[in-house]
């Protein structure tokens, strides 16, 4: 929402905006732009009728005070996703979705575009390096790319996001159960994707390795370009990953089938916006990731720590494997936490079965309290254990023992992945990797 605001700002809008907690980078990246509210809270006295909108975030809930005037003075109010679509129906919108891989196709694709000079408006859930924000609104773009989330549109519109895009070109990533406090069953949850994949007016990019998605993209026949992309052909020498291609080979600083995959659907992302094929390969060579997707945090010459936003089953055994098929020649720790919604559900944690098994030890963390803080059954660390189903995993449920086991590792010839959608109960992962491996 912050970066929403940011970008109309720079649009030349006038924005206020307000909250009941605000934190940062958002806080002092608002305040910059003088347009962090005077006061922290809710207020109803803002609402008036010289407002020509109010766009809802999630965080407000249907009994928000401001929501509720707003409705009584009958003003217009979009979700975040419909008024992305708001600033974009006179564009070309490309929209990428699939329960993994989306933030990384997307930057991916806006690498790619910033490398070659070619202006397109965006919006995507990371922050990348060489972007101001996240979000990017103009009048002159062509094209706008944008990461297309399932997710709810807003505490009032229970529509999955990516179905208020209306997309020319979309593409699907993959197939995962997740959110299983909106989609009860698996069922439900790839009828979403089905829907989007319906809205699609012009072509249809997705991935042939995924059998679900195979499935959407048969069911989807409204007579509409569609383009099956798998891992791209590569080698790995000296734990750099190279891409074989007509023009050449072209090493790049990525790696992993799951990133291959991404890469390959960038390609042809951007190449249905005008870019040539042979310009793709040297404008990707150099992008090193988004923010908390394989992100290198520390680094000697025995031991790399990735962090990865990675917790769900799929994302886990993709990321996990990766890593350990870079670097044969080095002993894997990886350690995940079990922070949300889904994966501290107890029957939804049998779908982890085998998710990292290819580390050599894995660490399952996850916090008591946050289970009681989202009203859960409480878990048994035996339990957890046997629904990942492999020897190799230990469960651990203090900040401090998971703290104190990696500190106390010989790190040589070993990697660490530290896998989490929030920080192993209050561990500043940065700086932890670079005293562990000091």
């Amino acid at each position: 929402m912050h970066n929403m605001a940011l970008a109309l700002h720079e649009k030349g809008y006038l924005v206020t905006g307000s909250d009941d907690e605000i934190f940062e980078p958002s806080k002092g990246r608002l305040a910059a732009k003088g347009l962090l509210p005077d006061s922290i809270g809710w207020n109803q006295d803002r609402i008036t009728t010289d407002i020509d909108a109010v766009i809802l975030g999630m965080h407000a809930r249907e009994d928000n005070p401001e929501l509720q005037k707003a409705q009584e003075l009958g003003l217009k109010i979009y979700s975040y996703p419909e008024y992305i679509y708001e600033q974009s129906k006179d564009k070309i919108r490309v929209v990428i979705g699939g329960s993994h891989g989306k933030t990384t196709t997307t930057s991916m694709v806006l690498h790619v575009m910033n490398e070659l000079g070619i202006d397109v408006d965006y919006m995507v859930g990371a922050k990348l390096e060489g972007y101001e924000t996240m979000v990017k609104l103009t009048k002159e773009a062509k094209y706008i790319v944008l990461e297309g989330d399932e997710y709810l549109s807003s505490p009032i519109d229970r529509r999955p996001k990516f179905h208020l895009y209306q997309p020319h070109i979309g593409m699907i990533s993959g197939i995962a159960w997740d959110h299983i406090n909106v989609f009860p069953t698996f069922e439900n949850y790839v009828d979403q994707f089905q829907i989007f994949a319906d809205s699609i007016s012009e072509s249809f990019i997705y991935c042939s390795e995924d059998k679900e998605v195979l499935s959407v993209a048969d069911k989807t026949n409204h007579g509409i370009k569609k383009e099956a992309y798998g891992i791209h052909p590569n080698r790995i020498e000296n734990g750099i990953t190279i891409l074989e291609t007509t023009y050449g080979d072209f090493p790049i600083s990525t790696f992993g089938d799951h990133n291959l995959m991404n890469m390959n659907a960038a390609r042809l992302l951007c190449m249905s916006m005008g870019v040539e094929e042979e310009a793709f390969y040297k404008a990707i060579q150099n992008f090193t990731g988004a923010s908390k997707r394989l992100e290198k945090i520390a680094e000697n010459s025995r031991t790399t720590v990735y962090k990865d936003f990675a917790h769900s089953p799929s994302k886990l055994k993709a990321t996990t494997a990766a890593v350990k098929k870079q670097f044969k020649d080095r002993s894997l720790i990886a350690c995940m936490e079990l922070h949300t919604f889904s994966s501290l559900n107890k029957e939804f944690l049998k779908q982890y079965k085998g998710a990292m098994e290819t580390a050599d030890k894995a660490i399952v963390f996850f916090s008591p309290k946050a289970i009681e803080h989202k009203r859960l059954e409480q878990l048994d660390p035996a339990y957890v254990k046997d629904c990942f189903g492999s020897d190799n995993v230990e469960v651990i449920t203090e900040t401090a023992m998971i703290s104190s086991e990696l500190k106390s590792t010989n790190w040589e010839d070993k990697n660490l992945l530290l896998m989490t959608s929030g920080n192993f109960g209050g561990i500043d992962l940065d700086s932890f990797a670079q005293e562990l491996i000091s």
